[in-house]
Order: structure tokens, then sequence, then C-alpha cells
């Protein structure tokens, strides 16, 4: 079994910061790629941002230059370091990860975590 543990949401006001965390546990042979989505009220769950084994990443356009991505891979952890905050940006960020365990490899699957919602308001 994997599971993906989100930290980090909260309460903030316009122009704030907050770092989400996405921890992955269990089986896991080889981490390819994490990202982070994220889904308004009445819209459809969107990419943020993604992190590649080697390091390269994706960002929305929306985010670009606001959000960055990283990952520690001894933790099997990914993180969301998000600045000037916007109003738009409220949503619940789910953390994904394609990863292979140790009964799936070499072949990576498709993981999802519970979400952790970020609310930026004044």
């Amino acid at each position: 079994q994997v599971q993906l543990v989100e930290s980090g949401g909260g309460l903030v006001q316009p122009g704030g910061s907050l770092r989400l965390s996405c921890a992955a546990s269990g089986s896991i042979f080889r981490i390819n790629a994490m990202g982070w989505y994220r889904q308004a009220p009445g819209k459809q769950r969107e990419l943020v941002a993604s992190i590649t084994s080697g390091d390269a990443t994706n960002y929305a356009d929306s985010v670009k230059g606001r959000f960055t991505i990283s990952r520690d891979n001894a933790k099997n952890t990914v993180y969301l370091q998000m600045n000037s905050l916007k109003p738009e940006d409220t949503a619940v960020y789910y953390c994904n990860a394609d990863l292979a365990t140790v009964v799936s490899r070499p072949y990576g699957m498709n993981y999802w975590g519970k979400g952790t919602l970020v609310t930026v308001s004044s």
C-alpha cells in the first residue's frame, strides 16, 4: 500500500505565503514524478506544478514566478512553496505521484493524496 499525505494548507491573506508538503510512504520501489494539482469550487482539477526524478520542473502559467516545487528524495517528499498568494489560488491542493511499488516494478502507477485546503482571503 502507498499513502500520500499532504500538510501545510490553511488560511492566508492575499500576498502571503504557504508551504505545502507531501510525504509518500509504503512499499515504494522508485518514485518517478511528483506534482501538485488543485481544484477550486466548480472547476476542474488542474496541474499546478510537477517535478521529475531528475528535478525537471513544470509550472502552470498562472503560478510561474510565485510557486516553487522541490523534492527530497531521501524523504520521499515533495514541497510546494507558494508566495504572493492571490484569492484565485484558493482551492484544495492534491499531491500526485507516479511511482513503482515493490509489486508493480518496473511499472509506475498513479497515486493521489486526499488534499489540503488553501484559502486566500482577507
